[in-house]
Order: C-alpha cells, then sequence, then structure tokens
C-alpha cells in the first residue's frame, strides 16, 4: 500500500538538513524501487526549505513507521512535525515530473 509522508522541517534548520542530505539520500536509495515520487517541499520563492512529500508503497502502516523511525532527517532531530497516511494513487500523472 502507498504512504504518504508530509514531513515539516523545524524552523532554521537548514544548516542541519545540508549536513544530513547524502545519508538521507542514501536511505531512500534503499527503497527506490518502491519510491512513487519523492521531492522537497519549498516556500513560494521556490527554493527555500520548507520539508519533505514523500510517497512509498510499504506493505503495511508498522512498515512504514518503522522506515521513517530510522530515516536519517527523522533521527537528526530535522522535522518538527510528521503525518503519514495511506494514500491511493488514482490519476496518472502527467506533468512535475522529470523526463
Amino acid at each position: 500500500m502507498l504512504f504518504s509522508f508530509l514531513l515539516l522541517d523545524r524552523p532554521d534548520a537548514g544548516d542541519l538538513r545540508q549536513a544530513v542530505r547524502p545519508q538521507h539520500k542514501a536511505y531512500l536509495g534503499l527503497v527506490q524501487q518502491r519510491i512513487a515520487f519523492a521531492g522537497p517541499l519549498v516556500h513560494d520563492d521556490g527554493s527555500t526549505m520548507l520539508g519533505s512529500l514523500l510517497v512509498i508503497d510499504f506493505e503495511s502502516r508498522e512498515a512504514a513507521l518503522a522506515w521513517l523511525a530510522n530515516e536519517p532527517f527523522t533521527q537528526a532531530g530535522l522535522y518538527a512535525g510528521t503525518t503519514v497516511h495511506a494514500f491511493i494513487n488514482l490519476w496518472p500523472q502527467k506533468t512535475g515530473f522529470p523526463a
């Protein structure tokens, strides 16, 4: 089942995000075949980081939450808040994705 992760950074965490980013990307690489989409959330200026939005296939909510608990940004204390919801993709993506 797909699970969406809405992960909002705590204020002034840009330096921490940059420092931990290599570990975060490597951890995402472990589930890359199950990622529906993933990327940063930004403010309206298009560049100031706000958090992350991920949609990943997991066998259960428990597996999704366990994955999140071990995620490097989570471990580093980057997030001010996290929300995880089951997600059903009913619309074929046409825009916003790399070619």
